[in-house]
């Protein structure tokens, strides 16, 4: 039988100076403008990050030489107040394809007032993935969400 790890959770919150739709659109559409080049999985530099805006849409890279590398899968498309996704990395930063071990992210906007939106988001599930400590340490690090995260905020700020 196998042993149950306790919950392992990342948890951002923050504010973005832009309306609810406008946040949802960089977060999603122009996730490429926000990600970081070093942030990739594959052998080949980065040429660009993707979510595919429909549930079951990929979320991948693409690489210079045209190679992709896929990170998971949209789990919840719900425009502009809600996105999940499946991360399919484990700590070691490699492609886990077994689901079992995905962990999830959700991010919830919800407008504050018509040029603000206050972001939820949170990083779950990150006990079903291989090498879980590592990937929650580097998840939450200052390279981890929260960089990735005031860089989507300076992006959606315009």
């Amino acid at each position: 039988m196998l042993e149950s790890l306790p919950a392992i959770v990342v948890r951002k919150h923050l504010v973005v100076d832009a309306p609810c739709a406008r946040a949802f659109e960089v977060f999603t559409a122009e996730f490429d403008s926000w990600w970081p080049p070093s942030h990739h999985i594959g052998k080949a530099d980065l040429l660009a990050a993707v979510i595919e805006p429909r549930v079951g849409g990929r979320w991948y890279e693409k690489g210079v030489d045209g190679s992709e590398c896929e990170w998971g899968r949209v789990l919840a498309w719900e425009p502009p107040t809600r996105l999940v996704l499946s991360w399919q990395l484990n700590g070691q930063w490699e492609l886990d394809a077994d689901p079992s071990h995905a962990s999830e992210i959700e991010v919830h906007f919800t407008p504050e007032g018509d040029t603000r939106t206050r972001i939820d988001f949170e990083h779950r599930h990150i006990e079903r993935s291989v090498y879980a400590a590592q990937l929650r340490d580097g998840v939450d690090s200052p390279a981890g969400w929260t960089g990735l995260l005031a860089r989507f905020a300076e992006k959606a700020r315009g």
